[in-house]
């Protein structure tokens, strides 16, 4: 609907001022804190994806996937047998193997997900990209994280956009597939909310804020605008099931409680739940164990008391 493109505006200073009152929104505290970060743990796609990453250190992510909180902390809160675990665990095509196996030695039903098409740049030639999604599927994936050509959003090609989105969508099978749309990148806030708005078209499952790799990654500013997109989008076609995944630069359970809170406030209650929302993150994990740990303790914990995601 390149009709429905062409009208799109977005009062900027009006998007900034409202990412502002978002910072100073109060937390929650207590036991109603553990409770939202608990609901955080359960949206996280725990990632790896370093030119280091190994098939050892692939399954030690997948075992802090399966158990993200110490087995004592959750008893303590009465959390033992709700099976809290992470959304996805998220790694490069290569690595994805490594990662089913594991998961399925464990008795486990966590999806993984595979970056791909030309992740993170999307500098490849379209085959190519195609390739890597049928191969990361092969392996096992059953959710797919590609990457728009940006340059395709800052020329305004979006027939091109929609294309190429369509076809990695066919070629993702029965695979969700999540739109990395790299949106430090796209040079405005309309170009974010057109771009979301030709992914959702063009078929995809999520929406995504970044690779993680760019300068600029999750900003509330972004988030407000794409979530903006996905109620309209929903508003026009009455198509509920489109997620939406921040990525970048979460680190603190402070964040993670702030991007759920933004999610109620923008999308509604039934929006928080991880087959809608996800938390792109590789270092969150931690943060959030250390709270719950000081919520049941009175006391932080020691380095060497809580495994490493």
């Amino acid at each position: 609907e390149l009709g429905w493109i062409s009208k799109v505006y977005v009062n900027r200073p009006a998007v900034v001022r409202h990412a502002e009152q978002i910072k100073k929104w109060k937390t929650v505290k207590g036991n109603w804190q553990a409770a939202w970060l608990l609901k955080a743990v359960t949206c996280i796609d725990l990632t790896t994806l370093s030119g280091d990453d190994t098939p050892s250190n692939v399954r030690r992510l997948c075992f802090k996937a399966k158990h993200p909180i110490r087995e004592d902390l959750l008893k303590a809160l009465d959390m033992h047998d709700k099976g809290i675990t992470v959304g996805a665990v998220c790694v490069y095509p290569a690595r994805v193997s490594d990662a089913v196996n594991t998961l399925k030695a464990a008795g486990c039903n966590i999806p993984v997900a595979s970056v791909a098409a030309g992740f993170p740049s999307g500098q490849t030639p379209l085959e190519t990209k195609l390739a890597e999604i049928k191969l990361a599927v092969e392996y096992g994936a059953r959710e797919i994280d590609i990457v728009i050509s940006r340059s395709l959003v800052l020329t305004g090609q979006w027939e091109g956009l929609y294309e190429e989105i369509r076809l990695c969508r066919a070629a993702c099978g029965e695979a969700h597939m999540k739109t990395i749309l790299a949106t430090g990148e796209l040079g405005s806030l309309a170009n974010v909310y057109k771009a979301s708005m030709i992914a959702m078209m063009a078929g995809s499952d999520f929406i995504k804020t970044s690779t993680g790799k760019e300068v600029e990654n999750a900003t509330f500013p972004v988030g407000v605008v794409m979530m903006r997109a996905i109620k309209e989008y929903y508003w026009q076609t009455g198509y509920k099931v489109v997620g939406f995944k921040p990525a970048g630069g979460i680190r603190t359970a402070k964040d993670a409680i702030t991007w759920l809170m933004l999610v109620k406030e923008e999308l509604g209650v039934e929006w928080l739940t991880p087959e809608l929302f996800r938390l792109g993150a590789s270092s969150l994990l931690g943060d959030i164990e250390q709270q719950i740990f000081y919520h049941v303790t009175g006391s932080y914990a020691l380095q060497h008391e809580l495994a490493m995601a």
